[in-house]
């Protein structure tokens, strides 16, 4: 990956172990830079799975499971897998399902989006938050989804975005890409969010990344955006 401002990126961007660094302020981090909305923006997610009683749903990029509790806490009866790389995130996401007493309903596992230890079919449904722009290969990653979620599911992502133009832009932009990384170094000591920066500027356009779901077999591809641009909702079936 090449950031767009010309800094060459670590080995550890986007990896399991990058977001092992940070995994003790990572909720923290999110609240700030986000200012709050990432947790509107994840329940508008929950409710575009649109699940039923019972339902099986999948977490991909789970982190520190903010949005496989919130399908549990929205879904009384839905069991939750959680997917990620990164054991010391996990290890924060068993904690907060622990507290919750949501051990029955919710199981965190380690694995890679690009080949996940699933069967086709396996979930009713499949998401993935602000976890997309960290998959080396985004169209096995998209397959994947796609395979292991039952037909007439839905596979929905929500990715952060760089709001191109109206009123919102510019302020949007001065936030990504100076207060993001100025956050994160100051509360992780780390450049983990310097390479967020790089790497919302350079995720393709919505209707680029749509068609790209499409290319993984999902049809249809509705696109939602979110607080001016900011974030993007991505909604696709499973035919």
């Amino acid at each position: 990956m090449s950031p767009g401002d010309g800094i060459p990126p670590t080995s550890q961007d986007g990896s399991g172990a990058m977001f092992d660094s940070i995994a003790a302020r990572y909720d923290l981090l999110n609240r700030l830079i986000s200012l709050g909305l990432d947790r509107l923006w994840r329940r508008r997610l929950v409710r575009a799975l649109a699940i039923g009683n019972d339902a099986r749903v999948l977490d991909v990029a789970t982190g520190t499971a903010d949005v496989a509790l919130a399908i549990a806490a929205l879904h009384a009866t839905a069991h939750v897998t959680g997917l990620d790389p990164s054991p010391r995130m996990l290890d924060v996401g068993r904690q907060k399902v622990a507290a919750l007493g949501l051990d029955k309903r919710v199981a965190l596992v380690a694995g890679d989006a690009q080949a996940m230890p699933f069967s086709a079919g396996a979930f009713d449904a499949t998401c993935i938050s602000f976890g997309i722009r960290n998959v080396p290969d985004r169209a096995k990653g998209l397959a994947e989804m796609r395979r292991v979620t039952r037909a007439g599911g839905r596979v929905v992502v929500l990715e952060l975005a760089e709001p191109k133009g109206g009123p919102m832009a510019a302020l949007a932009r001065v936030h990504v890409h100076h207060l993001v990384p100025l956050f994160g170094r100051w509360l992780t000591g780390s450049d983990a969010y310097g390479y967020l920066r790089r790497s919302i500027a350079q995720f393709p356009d919505a209707e680029v990344f749509a068609e790209m779901m499409r290319a993984a077999g999902l049809a249809p591809v509705d696109v939602y955006r979110q607080s001016f641009g900011a974030a993007t909702l991505f909604v696709g079936v499973v035919p």
